[in-house]
């Protein structure tokens, strides 16, 4: 079982040896645009909102 469980390891160690990490300046510049798109998107849902609460209000 230990033995399994350090070839595992091994492996995976291999594994990430293999992956291109992106650059510093790459992560930060996808990092800026989910942040945007979120506030952007938090910004047109809150609009929705109050605006369909608005409408259900005068119903009610």
């Amino acid at each position: 079982m230990i033995t399994k469980a350090l070839q595992f390891l091994a492996e995976v160690k291999a594994e990430v040896n293999k992956v291109t990490w992106p650059s510093r300046r790459e992560a930060l510049g996808g990092t800026a645009v989910v942040v945007v798109v979120v506030l952007l998107m938090a910004t047109f849902l809150g609009v929705i909102d109050a605006i369909l609460s608005k409408i259900v209000q005068s119903i009610i």
